[in-house]
Order: structure tokens, then sequence, then C-alpha cells
């Protein structure tokens, strides 16, 4: 009875992170649009080939396990995107808007990997290996888009934080140094 029970989290939780991968899918295009740096535009690409082949994974192991492949309603991830889409309309331009987009786009990764980290450990519980297998590759490649991004906020921050600034302290910062 406690596998089927931990079964039952798993399914319901694989579908969560369905409908999560589905509208991310629907996100990261906007996100690209709104980005500034190319390097983050073309980030935002790259992760959504990767979203694409993360759903179709949770769809194979939800066949594989005789389950719908469907989604139940994310509300974590629909909140973070909600968020991120009222970040893009409050007008910040050029690298603050980047910085802005990262935070949003980090914020999902950082939701997913904990799911990713959930399910996967439940997997290996349940014996379930060729899905804890896929459930790692995903986890890792989520993990990798998080380190990505805090890369490239190393180099999109500075840029914020002086478009931000007025010539007087710019000035003044010059003067410092």
């Amino acid at each position: 009875m406690k596998d089927s029970s931990l079964r039952e989290l798993f399914v319901d939780e694989l579908r969560d992170l369905y409908d999560a991968e589905n509208r991310l899918i629907k996100a990261l295009p906007k996100l690209a649009k709104k980005a500034n740096s190319g390097e983050l535009r073309s980030g935002f690409e790259t992760h959504l080939t990767q979203t694409k082949e993360h759903a179709e994974r949770l769809k194979r192991i939800m066949v594989s396990l005789d389950e719908k492949p469907s989604g139940k309603k994310c509300a974590g991830i629909a909140g973070i995107i909600q968020e991120g889409n009222e970040l893009m309309d409050e007008g910040f331009e050029g690298s603050v808007m980047d910085a802005a987009l990262i935070g949003a786009a980090q914020r999902a990764e950082h939701y997913e990997i904990a799911a990713y980290g959930c399910v996967r450990t439940w997997a290996k519980e349940l014996g379930e290996d060729d899905a804890a297998e896929l459930l790692a590759k995903t986890l890792n490649e989520e993990k990798e888009t998080d380190a990505k991004l805090t890369e490239i906020a190393g180099r999109v921050n500075p840029s914020a934080k002086s478009e931000g600034e007025t010539e007087e302290e710019l000035s003044l910062r010059e003067e410092t140094r």
C-alpha cells in the first residue's frame, strides 16, 4: 500500500510537471522576444528546445506507467509566469529588462529543480529506473540552465546598474577609481 500511495503522488507530480513544461513552452518565446542581449535571447531559445524535450520525456514516462499523458494545472509555475508577465509590463528597458528576465527565468528553474529532484527520488524508490534516468537527465539540464543564467547575469547586472545611474553618479564613480 505504501508504494501505491507514493506511486499516486509520483504520477500526480508528473502531471503537474507536464503542465508546467507546456506552460513554459508558451512563455519562453515571450522572454526571448523581450531580451535585449543576444546571448540571453539565444539562451531562451535553446532552453525552449530543451523544454519541448522535457515535456516529451514526461509524456514517455507517463505512457510507460500506463498513465494518460495529461497535465493538471501547475499553480506554482502559473504564478511564476504571471509574475514574469507583470515584470515585462513594468517598462524596464535594456540591460535592466534583461536582469529582470533572468530573475524571472531563474525562479522557474529553481521551481523545476525542486520538482524534478523529488520525482527522480520517488522514481528510484518505486523501482522505476528508466523514469529515474530520464528525470535525472532533465534535472541536470535544468541545473545547467540555471548556471548559464547566473553566468549571463554576471555580465548583464553591471550594465543594468550603470544604466540606472545618473550622469553625476557615473562621474563620481569614475573619480573614485
